[in-house]
């Protein structure tokens, strides 16, 4: 199995050097082709020469950023701040309890006692109300 190993390394390199190539756009191929640099990398794959040559010397690598960010990393920049320290986020929650204040509505649990009360005056005005008389049916 071991006996394998550098046979599978070769066609993984050479996989990824001819993926690689296939998708890095016409603009950041370097010294030749796009076209060459494939034939390059499928014909002299199983020496190794086409895929090192096109990872060293193909495709134009952008530099590094100083600090070592990479383009997939956050902006170094910013920084975190906790909500509590946040002003925008103070702000957002000032804005949102003077939002409920203005609805003029109370708190979910005062909602529901409002509505208890209303229905529980429904239910009295209905009892009086078939109390005094009762309605014929036809």
């Amino acid at each position: 199995m071991l006996r394998y190993l550098p046979l599978l390394l070769v066609l993984a390199l050479w996989i990824y050097a001819f993926i690689d190539c296939l998708n890095t756009p016409e603009s950041q191929v370097r010294g030749l082709p796009k076209v060459a640099w494939v034939l390059i990398i499928l014909l002299f794959g199983e020496v190794l020469v086409g895929p090192v040559a096109w990872l060293v010397a193909g495709k134009q690598r952008r530099p590094g950023a100083a600090g070592g960010a990479t383009p997939w990393r956050r902006d170094r920049g910013t920084t975190w701040v906790a909500p509590d320290d946040n002003p925008e986020f103070l702000r957002s929650l000032k804005d949102e309890r003077t939002r409920k204040d203005s609805r003029q509505d109370g708190t979910p649990i005062e909602d529901t006692e409002a509505d208890l009360r209303r229905r529980e005056e429904e239910l009295r005005r209905k009892k009086r109300d078939t109390a005094d008389g009762p309605e014929e049916t036809p």
